[in-house]
């Protein structure tokens, strides 16, 4: 490797790091592994161009072939998704949230998400993120079971009367009714903005339901579930299902969504596209076209239900009773111990998991209530239901035993050898 021949002292750290994930079981929901194709892609040449624009518009020369790359990737998105248009320059989740806002928004109009603390994203409308900066955000929560109150939703949208209302979240381990959100939304001609980077993977499968042809406008990332780089795409059909008021007076009905999503992302907030992730997106999107991808996502639903129901025999509670996706959260309440010495429990016998809060948590975030697990990654080592089911076991011994080092060392042992069955990267080498 050319790093440990320049800087041997960073090759060090990255070769950790590699050996870090090797031998740990990588189960934060918003993580997994790409093909060895796709960090191709992301050390490729296209890193070295600057293409501000998009294909056939460029302010630089020398874009042709960078051109065939970007739209590469939006037909194959397009095609995976079943839409009319496609973004793919977002540097992340976050920009491609703030550019589907100011889209459709100006500064100061009402912006209403699911709180953060119930399973919600920061840019959803979160008070110190620039959602709840620049915009009049009001937060929406689940109900004392966990769930999505669609009733109590709709009975606040009617009040509160938002221009944008943004569904999806980060920590929250149940389907939503896509239908019924954009009949709430609409009825007050809101934006209805679906943010689907966890079950994003899970959507293009279609091994769970879709807000296309429900959401004016859908956003996600490009890893997570999708198993694909560190970027996002901003999705869309070619006019709103409704029309709705435009932005000023000298302004027209606004109805051309591609239009307004790509002035949003260039010039609006961003400068040239990240050409190296937009080539290895392309890439990731070409494997998720795939038949035995299909297999894939439902392997990850059929594990996380496996974990769900081992979790539970051991006595753990889960937030909901359960989860219909990819990932769940443990409700440490009656093991008397919290989120933060949960995840270093953890950790330390080699699962990375990461906590988090639960619904009407009593503890301060940095220290909540809860932990939350995810199989994507696990299910992209081949990890099946057999295994998730000793993993449960596992986890479950481990949080009833925090203090028990001779018990943690014996797991750790046994999470080792569950590793070694499930190599990770065996070609790859930085020192």
């Amino acid at each position: 490797m050319k790093i440990f021949e320049q800087d041997p002292e960073l090759a060090q750290f990255y070769q950790s790091e590699l050996e870090r994930q090797r031998h740990t079981l990588e189960m934060i929901p918003s993580e997994n592994f790409v093909s060895e194709a796709v960090l191709e892609a992301l050390g490729g040449v296209g890193t070295n161009k600057y293409s501000e624009g998009y294909p056939g518009q460029r302010y630089y020369g020398g874009n042709q072939y960078i051109d065939q790359i970007e739209n590469l990737a939006r037909d194959r998105a397009k095609q995976l998704f079943g839409v009319d248009h496609v973004n793919v320059q977002p540097y992340s989740g976050s920009p491609a949230n703030q550019a589907a806002i100011f889209s459709v928004a100006k500064p100061g109009d009402k912006v209403m998400g699911m709180s953060l603390l119930f399973g919600g994203h920061l840019t959803h409308g979160w008070k110190v993120n620039f959602s709840g900066v620049y915009y009049n955000s009001v937060q929406y929560q689940t109900g004392p079971d966990g769930i999505l109150d669609y009733d109590e939703l709709e009975k606040i949208v009617k009040q509160e009367r938002p221009r944008v209302l943004f569904c999806g979240a980060t920590a929250y381990p149940r389907l939503f009714d896509y239908k019924r959100i954009a009949e709430i939304v609409h009825s007050v001609d809101g934006y209805f903005i679906a943010d689907i980077a966890h079950e994003c993977g899970l959507m293009a499968a279609k091994v769970i339901p879709t807000p296309v042809g429900h959401a004016d406008i859908i956003t996600t990332t490009t890893h997570k579930s999708l198993r694909g780089p560190r970027g996002a795409m901003i999705m869309c059909n070619g006019k709103t299902s409704h029309p709705l008021k435009p932005l000023s007076e000298d302004e027209p009905m606004r109805e051309n969504l591609p239009t307004l999503i790509d002035r949003a992302i260039f010039p609006g907030l961003q400068g040239g596209p990240h050409n190296h992730t937009t080539t290895a997106i392309a890439v990731a999107l070409g494997e998720a076209l795939k038949p035995d991808f299909k297999v894939y996502a439902q392997q990850i639903l059929n594990n996380a239900k496996a974990l769900s129901a081992s979790l539970m025999h051991e006595g753990l509670n889960l937030a909901t009773g359960g989860t219909d996706n990819h990932l769940m959260i443990i409700d440490l309440t009656n093991l008397d111990i919290g989120g933060k010495e949960a995840e270093l429990a953890l950790e330390e016998i080699g699962i990375t998991a990461n906590k988090n809060t639960i619904p009407f948590d009593k503890r301060k975030p940095f220290d909540p209530s809860g932990v939350r697990l995810g199989t994507p990654a696990l299910t992209t080592r081949g990890f099946k239901e057999d295994e998730m089911k000793q993993i449960g076991q596992l986890i479950a011994k481990t949080l009833k035993n925090t203090k028990n080092e001779t018990v943690k060392e014996e797991i750790k042992k046994s999470v080792l050898e569950m590793t070694d069955k499930y190599p990770l990267y065996q070609n790859l080498k930085y020192s």
